[in-house]
Formats: C-alpha cells, structure tokens, sequence
C-alpha cells in the first residue's frame, strides 16, 4: 500500500454524499497506510437547471458544507469545501476560480504539511488547478460520462469534453470507473485503466447471519419489501416501472432509502416507501429487512447507461437476492445477478426471488465479489503510482 505521500484529491461528490462513493472509500484506505491526505469537496459542474426544481436544495447543501469549512475524519483526512464561482464557460470565471482554488488549497496543504502531493481528481472543472500545487503526479478519475449530465447542471456539454479532453491530456494515469467508459476510450490509451468499483465485504456479509436487528424504520412495513438505497432522481429511477408494480403487484411494498429528489411522480403511491438517508454505518441494518435489492434504473438515458453503482457488488455481498435493470458494468455478474431487460421481465424476476430457497444462490452471489474488496483496489492503485512515481 501507498504509504507517506501526500495526496490532494478532487471529488465529484462532496465527501458526506449520502452514500459513500469510491474516491471516499480509497482516501480513507490511503489515509489508514500513512498518507497525508486532503479531500476537496465537489467544485461542481456549473449549477443545476432552474427548471429541474434542484437549484435550491443544492445551494443549501453547498452552503451546508462551506459552513463546515475544513474539518477532519477520523481517518485523518482532512475534508474542505472551497469557495468558487458555479459558473463555467467564460474565461473569467475559470481564471477566478484557478486563484480562489489554488490560494485556497495550496494554503491548506502547507499548513497540513502536504508536499509534493499526488494530484487526484475525480471531476472536469478540477483541470483548473493541474500544475498549480506543486503535485508530484496527476491522476484523473472518470467516474461518469459527464458531458452526458445534462441533467444536474446547464453548463454546456462541450465545454464538459473539453475540460475532459484537458484533464486526460494533462494526467499520469486515468482511471475508468465502468467498462462502458473504458471500452470507449481514444486518448491516452497507454495510460488509462478499469478501475473496478469494490466492495466492504465485511462490512455487508454480516447480513447473512439472520441476526442483524432491522432498523425500526423498515421493519414496521409489511412484507414483502423490495429494496433500493442511493440517489432518487426523476430521471434515474425508472417510474414507469413502479408504477406498473403498483397496479399490478400492489402487494409489494418498494422502499427507497435516499436523498429524494422533487418531483417524483411515485411518491403517492400506497405502495412506495421513502426513508431519509443514513449513515453508512446504519444501511446494513434497514438493508437487513429488505426481501430484494433491487436497481430499478432508467437506464435508456445515456448518462445511466454507463453507471457502475457500488450498491449492487454491496447487495450481492449481503447474499440477498438482487434484481437489476441492465447495465453493460454487470453484464460479467450475470450468472449471480437477476437482470430484468424489460418491465415485465424485471417484475417476474423479482418474483422469482421472493421465491427462492436454499443457501447455494447466497453463497454464489457473496463469493462473486468477495475478493474485489476496496483494499485490493487500493493496493492495486498503490502500485501503478508508485511505479509511474520512479519514471517520472
């Protein structure tokens, strides 16, 4: 494992996203082994369409988070939310945010004692700051098709790919969260590489026991209950699917454990459940109640197509049945996974697993991911840096 350097990283997501996402997962690994680590929290993409009902609530989660200013995790690491202008397009505004970052954050890592720090960054906007902190290295990390987000911000998507285009001029190594994304690649292909999503098997194979207490909140819905956890977006879920669950299953009950977006055309359905998000620490236990986890994504919009959630490696870890909508990343896990390619295929495979018996599909499904564990991706990471360190 990487051990004392300094690594500056730029997530896509702010660290207290509601689900810990895979820069999250391997700076705090990185951090464990004895590296110095600062986690800038998302700069953005420019703000969200007033006509998508998101602008607001994600001005007061920015300023919730500029309000915290730079706190510490137990890990060590140091989380800080910067100031920056959250428009992009004009050569003003990128100059002033290439100061106000650079001042910002070259300040905190002096007075964190970071030098030379491996720079890591997991978002287009980010290439501002490339040869502006003294780093050592470059590395970016795509984790979505971002010029396909049309949804969580106006910026315009060509300016997206060129930011893209700068970033993977610019770095090191890049690094692929979903197949889709690598299969794709053009540029840069010597120094690029699939950069697998992993899983805390520990931390979800406790389920399989039968005696994780069910969070309260779950278990006083009725059986049976499908399962969901993440982002809950209008455009990401896909509603007609639950809909045509309701009408048709009305039994079923679906619960979603989340930041809910506005506007939801579910959301009075009888049916339908929506719990808040909790902690990290919590989900095993409202996950313990559910009798399916299931994907229920929109994947007919690009931008979901190349996804590469973390939750399904984490459902098939906690050995409970697990239904998708289809994804090119899980194509490979199709042997343990139920992947409906169509609504009403969907529905009678989670029929099909309300029904299941026997230990050998929990065990199959636990053993697919039990190896690809986030500290074998961090020492896999680990050892393409330090040998791109000695050649540079």
């Amino acid at each position: 494992m990487l051990q004392d350097k300094s690594i500056i990283c730029f997530g896509g997501e702010d660290w207290w996203y509601h689900h810990p996402h895979s820069k999250n997962h391997l700076m705090r690994r990185f951090a464990r082994a004895g590296n110095k680590v600062i986690f800038v929290n998302s700069i953005s993409m420019g703000l969200a369409p007033i006509k998508s009902g998101e602008l607001l609530p994600r001005v007061k989660r920015k300023l919730k988070s500029y309000a915290k200013l730079a706190r510490t995790t137990a890990e060590g690491i140091t989380v800080v939310s910067p100031a920056v202008i959250p428009f992009f397009g004009s050569a003003a505004a990128a100059a002033t945010n290439r100061r106000l970052l650079t001042a910002q954050i070259s300040s905190l890592a002096k007075r964190r004692g970071l030098t030379k720090p491996i720079l890591w960054i997991a978002i287009p906007t980010a290439v501002e700051v490339v040869g502006r902190l003294n780093e050592s290295m470059v590395i970016y990390h795509v984790s979505d098709k971002y010029d396909a987000n049309t949804m969580d911000h106006a910026t315009d998507p060509a300016l997206i790919r060129k930011l893209h285009a700068r970033a993977i001029e610019a770095a090191d190594l890049v690094f692929y969260s979903s197949r889709k994304l690598f299969d794709e690649v053009t540029t840069g292909p010597e120094k690029s590489y699939l950069l697998e999503q992993a899983v805390d098997f520990d931390h979800w194979s406790r389920l399989t026991g039968g005696e994780m207490e069910v969070a309260a909140a779950v278990a006083r819905i009725p059986r049976p209950r499908i399962g969901y956890f993440g982002a809950i977006e209008p455009w990401l879920i896909d509603q007609e699917l639950i809909k045509k669950a309701s009408r048709e299953r009305p039994e079923w009950n679906w619960i979603f454990i989340g930041n809910k977006s506005r506007g939801l055309e579910i959301e009075d359905l009888p049916d339908v459940h929506f719990l808040p998000p909790v902690s990290y620490e919590e989900l095993p236990h409202h996950a313990a109640g559910f009798d399916v986890c299931v994907l229920p994504w929109n994947t007919e919009v690009p931008f979901t197509s190349y996804g590469s959630a973390i939750k399904v490696r984490e459902y098939l870890a906690s050995g409970k049945p697990v239904v998708i909508s289809p994804l090119p990343e899980y194509e490979s896990l199709r042997d343990v996974l139920r992947i409906g390619r169509t609504r009403d295929q969907f529905l009678n495979l989670v029929e099909d697993a309300l029904h299941e018996t026997g230990s050998e599909l929990v065990q199959a499904r636990q053993l697919a991911v039990k190896n690809g564990t986030w500290d074998a991706r961090a020492e896999w990471v680990s050892g393409l840096i330090e040998e791109k360190l000695k050649t540079k």
